[in-house]
């Protein structure tokens, strides 16, 4: 594996990365749901996780208009 040399600007734009951060914070809400009670129904995080992580391979997949190759 090679990192790429714009890997801050992939970071900060790519849709990939967003929904990835965004599918570890609804895990972590996940496992604090004891701690909130009863307010959001079990599994619920869990499925909206799995939907954000497969929308973040598919944005991984598909060519991104602010992510092109600058040539």
């Amino acid at each position: 594996m090679k990192l790429t040399a714009d890997w801050r600007r992939v970071l900060k734009r790519a849709w990939s990365v967003r929904l990835m951060v965004f599918a570890a914070l609804l895990s972590g809400a996940e496992t604090a749901l004891p701690f909130l009670g009863n307010s959001i129904e079990p599994g619920r995080l869990a499925g909206l996780s799995a939907l954000a992580t497969a929308g973040a391979f598919v944005a991984r997949i598909l060519a991104q208009k602010d992510m092109e190759d600058e040539k």
